[in-house]
């Protein structure tokens, strides 16, 4: 079994400055497991590594598609694939790192990719939940009680994937995850940051600021922008012209500029939104990962200087 390296842990813990230091240890490149890095434009709101760090060290999986395309994590695993294969075979040890739990899970555990998407069924389910909120939650636990139990009743998107895969297979989705999942051949070693919760919920108000210093207002008008101009050749939604139906306008920050921009909320309403959201977000991560078995965890409360804390993660690798 040929070793990755998974660095992994909640939003704003550290991770993007700890990677690039542990990259260069190992000579090796840094492969992105965010689901909102891989869309062109979304730099601020994301916290993409910035250009220098990029250019110090190799960054793969961002700045993929545009935020009015898909990326399922299906063509996640399609592409880390191999990069992972290229990287062992040039002697390096791949480092993957990010936050987005469904893509360890994918990574570790096996994913189900399913029929491809049925536009016109899912544009039927739309109509129909319009005209009756809350029938796709409905019919989905009659399709599907496991699934159902798994997906939250606002989770429309999820709840229409679902519905689609039923409809779409000889079996539910629950039942086809269990048949056809596996993990990728990987010797997975598994390691986490995490701080006490206050200090990180402080340190993710602090980004949040820095972000809006930085102009994330006027980087979501423009991708809206872009959107409004470009999106309606690529998502065949029926009678939709919002933004907000992409899954790149589904990231914390731009969701909330947008009902900013919309008129819906003040400013300062939307910069409280997008903490609170956050540090939500980073609950959601932390429930995620207590499901990923095996992975060793490292206490960074009141550490703040890079070079410890890659430290730290160095002697867990030399170690295994």
């Amino acid at each position: 079994m040929k070793k990755v390296i998974l660095l992994i842990g909640p939003t704003g813990v550290g991770k993007t400055s700890v990677s690039i230091l542990i990259a260069k240890t190992l000579h090796s490149e840094i492969i992105s497991a965010d689901s909102m890095q891989v869309y062109r434009h979304m730099d601020i709101g994301t916290a993409k590594p910035s250009v220098d760090e990029q250019r110090q060290i190799k960054h793969h999986l961002i700045d993929v598609v545009e935020p009015w395309e898909s990326f399922s994590t299906g063509q996640y695993i399609t592409a880390v694939v191999p990069l992972i294969d290229r990287l062992l075979e040039d002697g390096k040890t791949p480092l993957v790192t990010g936050g987005t739990g469904l893509y360890i899970k994918a990574m570790t555990r096996g994913i189900f990719s399913g029929p491809s998407a049925d536009w016109k069924l899912r544009n039927e389910f739309i109509d129909k939940e319009r005209d009756d909120p809350g029938y796709l939650y409905k019919s989905l636990k009659s399709l599907d009680p496991g699934a159902a139990s798994r997906i939250m009743p606002g989770d429309t998107r999820r709840i229409i994937r679902a519905m689609e895969v039923c409809l779409k297979s000889s079996s539910t989705m629950t039942a086809q995850h269990q048949m056809h999942t596996k993990p990728l051949p990987y010797e997975f070693v598994k390691i986490g940051l995490t701080r006490d919760r206050k200090e990180l919920y402080r340190l993710i108000d602090e980004r949040v600021d820095q972000m809006m210093e930085r102009g994330l207002l006027k980087e979501a008008g423009s991708v809206i922008e872009l959107i409004k101009s470009e999106g309606h050749r690529q998502l065949p939604i029926a009678g939709s012209t919002s933004p907000l139906v992409y899954s790149s306008m589904q990231a914390i920050g731009y969701k909330e500029m947008a009902m900013h921009l919309n008129g819906e909320i003040s400013l300062v309403e939307a910069t409280a939104l997008i903490k609170q959201r956050s540090r939500n977000y980073a609950k959601r991560q932390f429930t995620w990962f207590r499901k990923e078995a095996g992975i060793k965890w490292i206490d960074m409360t009141g550490i703040f200087d890079t070079e410890e804390m890659c430290g730290n993660v160095l002697q867990i690798i030399s170690a295994c």
